[in-house]
């Protein structure tokens, strides 16, 4: 169980590959929000059966849609969706449910599944969840893929080491973004990600558009990746770039395939920098408010650029954090070389 949101479901990746690992054989599904579930089945490919390259991980995708059925709550056509995906779920008398979402929605899916072993960690993010488990697991470890990893070795029954995040291989997008970049003439490139879950992590976008400008100097061209949303962010970045960036958007698949490309990731605590860590990405991580020690860049090399300024908070505030502010467009810039000095040498 790990419903959202798009960086969370790929730090919780080593997990599920552990368990893969210790049991080859078994039914592996996972729970996820349908936005989310191209980061383990492309959409092209059936979201049962037999693994491939493009579901490499589990054995079955079963998907809920919880914002979109809060907004039709009293349609029947919604409680009919709702009772068949939840139907799917108990009929594959699952023996045990993981609870990695920490959150009382997840906890209750967990019962509902019909798994008579529940596990879940004694600090859930939302306390009540752990009624819900029938084995709680002292998590001790800092970081969050830590962490999920030590309720998936607390199944397995050793302390395993943890595996690197596997992820959907999709031969149509990957053709795609090979020819969108053939399009823009770009071969070497960085992807600068401007957007962020909220306005404190935010660091300014016109920012990004001097990171870049330097960056061409050196040859290579940035790509400021955007989501929806963020497509004003994307184009005061490229606009303040003076040519140095081109904004493009993507599908969560093409997403994947580009960012296997890249030279170097700049970002903010987002999915797509999670996603670079886990293709094993160099990263700038241009962090705030949220601990870099618990969801910094892991498992990639890295370097994390944050003002002793910035609170450690999880509050979902707009107003962008000072710290930040205190981070130069020549810190990012320093930062990125050293890492690209690094990786040619």
């Amino acid at each position: 169980m790990r419903l959202s949101s798009m960086g969370d479901v790929i730090q919780t990746l080593p997990a599920a590959a552990l368990l893969r690992n210790t049991f080859p054989h078994a039914t592996l599904g996972w729970l996820i929000e349908e936005r989310w579930a191209e980061l383990l089945c492309t959409l092209s490919t059936p979201r049962s059966g037999p693994r491939s390259s493009q579901r490499p991980l589990v054995d079955v995708v079963h998907t809920v849609n919880l914002k979109r059925w809060r907004r039709s709550l009293f349609s029947t056509q919604t409680w009919e969706r709702i009772a068949a995906g939840l139907s799917d779920l108990r009929g594959m008398q699952y023996q045990t449910a993981i609870d990695l979402q920490g959150a009382v929605r997840s906890g209750v899916l967990a019962r509902w599944s019909g798994a008579p072993a529940i596990l879940g960690s004694t600090h859930p993010r939302e306390s009540l969840a752990s009624v819900c488990y029938t084995s709680k697991i002292v998590t001790e470890k800092q970081h969050v893929v830590e962490q999920y990893c030590e309720v998936a070795q607390a199944l397995a029954g050793s302390s395993l080491s943890i595996p690197g995040a596997i992820l959907p291989c999709d031969p149509f997008a990957e053709d795609q973004v090979q020819k969108r970049l053939a399009e823009q003439g770009i071969v070497d490139f960085v992807i600068l990600s401007p957007g962020a879950g909220w306005g404190a992590k935010q660091w300014p976008a016109e920012r990004y558009g001097e990171v870049a400008r330097a960056l061409e100097q050196q040859g290579l061209k940035s790509i400021v990746n955007y989501g929806p949303g963020e497509e004003s962010l994307a184009r005061a970045a490229e606009a303040a770039s003076g040519g140095g960036a081109v904004s493009m958007s993507f599908s969560i698949s093409e997403l994947v395939a580009l960012t296997r490309r890249a030279r170097l990731f700049v970002g903010g605590d987002t999915g797509p920098l999670h996603l670079a860590a886990a293709l094993r990405i160099p990263v700038v991580a241009i962090f705030g408010p949220t601990d870099p020690e618990r969801n910094g860049a892991f498992g990639t090399r890295s370097i994390v650029l944050r003002n002793p300024k910035s609170p450690t908070s999880l509050s979902h505030r707009e107003q962008l954090d000072p710290g930040l502010l205190e981070i130069t467009s020549d810190h990012v810039v320093a930062a990125a070389g050293k890492l690209l000095e690094s990786s040619c040498g």
